[in-house]
């Protein structure tokens, strides 16, 4: 690696004056001295080349920076508006308050973004990428178009936790989960590669429950009205696509039946888990793959090789961004989720999903071959 530039240039020749001083000391000139003189000229330059460098790796290496977000999706996406507001805040929190600047990239849902960060991106800490939360699984299943090895990128932390229903009508005949093995349920869907119609398909290949998917509509908002009309009993979805209808879950037009997530929700604690319908560890372990999603929220990474400093100083950063009173109340006024999701569960979540079975892996690609 050559660095260039004034600043290296003075700082490099005021140890090569050491270096003469100290080699008038020793009588450098004799010739019988010359390979001792070399070898002390060497070190002390080295010495030098590796201060500079270490400051450079300090805390104020931000200073007078300017750090690219890249975000895999068009502007006003869910991605992009929570990136712009964790941009907005985050120099507040790292040293130097460098500018921060939003790219957006959304080619190929986001993959384009990914690629570029993994193979082209600056790897100085200056760069990072935020993509679809589907991305690992998707790179563990093979998909050829992606590049990036998510093992390999820098996890910095990630915002949102969009864990996922399902909701059914007031006449709906399915009243708990455990009538889902006995009774059809009757769900709207999107079409095949939406988790509209990903999760009920799942659902019933995996723990045999009997949703019975209509597809077509335009969208979550669409198939919520089509539920309290009564032409359909439930929809699968985000939680979020539910916002706004708090009336109609305290007057009962719309309830929640379930979530996906093992653990308690702390939104909706009386909403029972899916997960407590399991029976085997194959089937708890291919409902993970499938639905590790959620836990990714939305992902912010660094592409590899980035130095270590610069990495703990950006995720201390967004941790502390994220819990910044000016960021929270933001958030809470636009509804937006700012959930905060350290790096080692991220790490761990990729980890996981590299640990699974080639067999699952291949029930995975047929049962969800969008995926």
């Amino acid at each position: 690696m050559v660095l260039v530039g004034v600043e290296l240039r003075k700082h490099m020749a005021r140890h090569t004056i050491r270096v003469l001083a100290l080699s008038r000391r020793a009588n450098c000139n004799a010739l019988t001295r010359a390979s001792l003189c070399l070898l002390v000229s060497t070190i002390l330059l080295a010495i030098g080349f590796l201060e500079y460098a270490h400051g450079q790796a300090a805390p104020d290496f931000y200073a007078n920076k300017q750090i690219r977000m890249i975000v895999g999706y068009v502007s006003g996406n869910d991605y992009d508006v929570g990136t712009r507001l964790l941009a907005k805040y985050l120099p507040r929190h790292i040293p130097g308050r460098p500018v921060v600047i939003v790219q957006n990239m959304p080619q190929a849902s986001s993959i384009v973004a990914a690629n570029f960060t993994y193979n082209q991106a600056p790897r100085d800490g200056t760069v990072m990428v935020t993509f679809s939360r589907n991305l690992p699984n998707l790179a563990v299943l093979g998909e050829r178009k992606i590049e990036a090895d998510p093992r390999r990128f820098i996890w910095l932390g990630a915002t949102s936790f969009p864990f996922r229903i399902c909701v059914v009508g007031r006449t709906a005949p399915v009243k708990t989960p455990a009538d889902l093995f006995t009774r059809e349920l009757i769900v709207g869907s999107v079409g095949a590669a939406n988790i509209s119609n990903i999760l009920p398909t799942v659902l019933n290949y995996v723990l045999g429950t009997k949703f019975r998917i209509v597809e077509g509509y335009r969208g979550a908002p669409e198939i919520i009205l089509a539920v309290e009309r009564g032409e359909v009993e439930g929809q699968c979805s985000s939680y979020g696509n539910f916002k706004g209808k708090e009336q109609q879950f305290r007057d009962g037009t719309l309830r929640i039946l379930f979530h996906m997530e093992e653990k308690p929700v702390p939104e909706i604690p009386h909403v029972p888990s899916i997960y407590e319908y399991v029976k085997t560890d194959d089937q708890r372990r291919l409902l993970r793959f499938v639905f590790a999603s959620d836990d990714f929220g939305r992902p912010y990474v660094f592409p590899p090789d980035v130095p270590m400093e610069r990495v703990e100083i950006m995720r201390k950063g967004i941790a502390a961004a994220t819990a910044d009173p000016g960021l929270v109340a933001e958030a809470a006024k636009m509804k937006l989720d700012m959930s905060y999701r350290a790096p080692d569960g991220l790490e761990q979540l990729v980890t996981n999903l590299y640990d699974t079975p080639a067999e699952m892996l291949e029930t995975v690609r047929r049962l969800v071959p969008q995926m």
